[in-house]
């Protein structure tokens, strides 16, 4: 590469940056977020996806959404398959519903083109103002703890009960004592400051499972056969789409259209707007550079990480590593995307990653997204009821639209009570009425 054509592409010297500089912070983001490569063909596996077919189109998605987002928007933004969106896909959509995967994964890619054509129309911005932040705290924060439990149910750290409904799994299980390890183990590495901690820790913790018996005569992690293998075409994920679905079934799915379209707008906004504040790129106004264009490079993952068979895709909070160490163009974006290029051909490594590893980086990924809770005023009933309300009971429902509903309507009801419905938004109008349709259409379904 010439540094002129680097230059030309990037303008590397406007932002105030080096080459050396931007590929380092393309590494320390790739590093931190290629835990994906294992986790979401792990959590896309609860819809019953092939795992290797997902293995392949979580890093194809993840090099095409990533490289057009340095070239289109140059922004120093990771992107690939969105965990929290998918924890809904498969457990909420296939598992919690009954939707087929292949109609699930035409919902998503739907949802991906009418986000292409708000972002298009500019719509995006406006709807974006309009949703109440303390609802935003409350589903950002849901996700978290969603994938939180997830986790650790996977990991047998939690298991089922009969009076208490949930408790903790057998510490005697050398699985259970090797994530409990994982839980001290990556909080302690992320608080210390290590670059990649969440990379570390789950590499920590599949090594350590080597030398962990299972209890049935194995090791926890089994040794690879392979390190480097030709990527497996996704074949069994790929181009399967089946839109019929919606049109059959449209009213019984709209909820969950308006819950992606929702994550889409809103996730992707807060992402940007706090990797960008950390990185001190905001304009003047406090509007992110190439917004529009960073939402297009987006939207188009959406829309495309479907046909592979994959489902939403996001820019990665894990971006704002990259930022912290001095990246400030979509360089750092194409680097990541040469990242996941290498992670396609050392897949055998990505397989052998077992649950107890990947569980304590999912934790730390809910924590992370519950300190949105401080962006909330919880002396003030209006907001903290809905908010509260909402991550309750996603989490108890294990349902996340329940809570999206019962946190829109309290925040209705609770403005209406204060005296301050006026300032209720047409956007949380808008969600009200679509949550009382969606309880109409699933007592319908119940019965």
């Amino acid at each position: 590469m010439k540094p002129n054509l680097l230059e030309r592409l990037f303008h590397l010297r406007a932002a105030g940056t080096t080459a050396g500089r931007e590929v380092v912070a393309g590494l320390g983001t790739f590093a931190a977020m290629v835990y994906c490569v294992a986790v979401n063909p792990a959590i896309m596996s609860n819809a019953g996806m092939d795992r290797a077919s997902e293995l392949t189109a979580t890093c194809l998605i993840a090099i095409i959404a990533s490289a057009t987002m340095g070239l289109l928007a140059n922004l120093p933004l990771g992107l690939a398959p969105a965990i929290g969106s998918n924890v809904v896909f498969a457990v909420v959509m296939v598992q919690q519903m009954g939707v087929p995967w292949p109609a699930a994964l035409a919902i998503v890619c739907f949802t991906g083109i009418v986000f292409m054509i708000l972002t298009v129309t500019g719509v995006r911005e406006r709807m974006a103002d309009g949703m109440p932040d303390c609802l935003r705290v409350g589903i950002q924060i849901a996700v978290g703890l969603t994938i939180l439990f997830i986790g650790l149910r996977n990991a047998g750290f939690v298991v089922g009960n009969h009076t208490t409904l949930v408790t903790m799994g057998a510490l005697s299980s050398p699985a259970v004592m090797l994530t409990f390890a994982g839980l001290i183990l990556t909080p302690a590495l992320v608080a210390a400051g290590v670059p990649g901690a969440l990379i570390i820790s789950i590499m920590a913790l599949t090594l350590a499972g080597l030398f962990v018996p299972d209890g049935h005569g194995g090791t926890i992690t089994h040794w690879p056969t392979r390190v480097f293998a030709m990527p497996v075409w996704p074949s069994a994920t790929a181009f399967h789409l089946d839109p019929g679905y919606i049109f059959h079934n449209f009213f019984y799915v709209l909820p969950v259209i308006i819950f992606f379209l929702c994550t889409e707008l809103f996730g992707t906004l807060a992402n940007l707007l706090g990797i960008a504040s950390a990185g001190g790129m905001l304009r003047p106004d406090g509007s992110v550079p190439n917004a529009t264009r960073a939402f297009a490079a987006d939207a188009a993952g959406t829309i495309l990480g479907p046909v592979l068979g994959t489902a939403v895709v996001a820019v990665y909070l894990e971006s704002v590593i990259g930022v912290q160490m001095g990246g400030r163009t979509g360089l750092v974006a194409v680097v990541i995307a040469l990242g996941f290029v290498a992670a396609l051909f050392l897949w055998p490594l990505f397989m052998i990653i077992p649950p107890q590893a990947t569980t304590p980086a999912l934790v730390m990924v809910g924590i992370l997204m519950f300190g949105a809770i401080s962006r909330l005023d919880l002396k003030d009933m209006t907001q903290a009821v809905p908010a509260i309300m909402t991550f309750m009971f996603a989490v108890l429902t294990s349902n996340l639209l329940n809570g999206m509903a019962f946190g829109t309507f309290s925040y209705i009801v609770m403005n209406i009570a204060a005296g301050r419905w006026r300032g209720v938004s047409p956007t949380a109008w808008g969600l009200g009425a679509v949550m009382t349709v969606f309880f109409i259409v699933s007592m319908g379904m119940h019965h």
